[in-house]
């Protein structure tokens, strides 16, 4: 599939939705309750992180038990995890940031890949590979707002998804800049929630992260 194409098919998920939840699994009877919950709330958009065994398992439940469902897998650090999880099924696939490994393996896939960039030669080096969707990671401690704000003329045409650090409280912010296109966050799916299966106070988070793009 030409890049440009999967570019296209990634920003149709993430301009879909401000928030894409960010989450981790690591009991799988919970894996498809969730992500009912997180699309009942207006986010069918999930990425699920390779960061517990259960996650590829997770993935591919998900899938198959909750149709609405967007799923991505996220923390991908290796062609073969790219391989997995576009095998697996997943719709979008997450790095927190590059390598030519993975490139290599994004570009033999009609997967659409989203890389992690955060320094201006690192963004220039995704550009040239045709890269004008990125995930910003860890947004926070990278420099934030005041950052990605400082980008946006000097790398104008690049597009971010922040993640790490993001919340409630300054994703409202991250939002109203020209060069986000969304955000990334786990705070519409805590563990204390997910744990206690509080599936409804889940919804509702999703419910007000969904609402983030009416008043950004």
């Amino acid at each position: 599939m030409p890049h440009q194409k999967k570019t296209g098919l990634l920003l149709s998920i993430l301009e879909a939705q401000p928030v894409i939840p960010v989450i981790r699994i690591s009991d799988l009877s919970k894996a498809a309750p969730l992500a009912r919950a997180l699309a009942a709330g207006g986010l069918p958009a999930i990425e699920i992180t390779l960061r517990t065994p259960e996650a590829l398992d997770a993935i591919r439940l998900v899938i198959d038990e909750v149709p609405e469902a967007i799923v991505g897998a996220g923390t991908i650090l290796s062609a073969s995890q790219f391989d997995k999880t576009a095998a697996a099924g997943a719709r979008f696939i997450v790095s927190p940031g590059a390598t030519i490994e993975l490139l290599d393996a994004a570009r033999s896939s009609d997967v659409p890949f989203l890389p992690g960039a955060a320094t201006p030669s690192e963004i220039m080096s995704m550009r040239e590979e045709g890269y004008s969707v990125l995930k910003f990671f860890p947004a926070e401690q990278s420099g934030g707002i005041a950052y990605l704000k400082a980008l946006a003329s000097p790398l104008a045409g690049i597009r971010f998804c922040p993640t790490g650090g993001v919340s409630p409280a300054n994703a409202g912010q991250y939002l109203a800049l020209s060069n986000v296109v969304c955000v990334g966050g786990s705070w519409v799916a805590p563990d204390d929630l997910v744990e206690k299966e509080d599936w409804d106070s889940i919804t509702d988070l999703a419910r007000k992260a969904a609402e983030l793009a009416l008043s950004a």
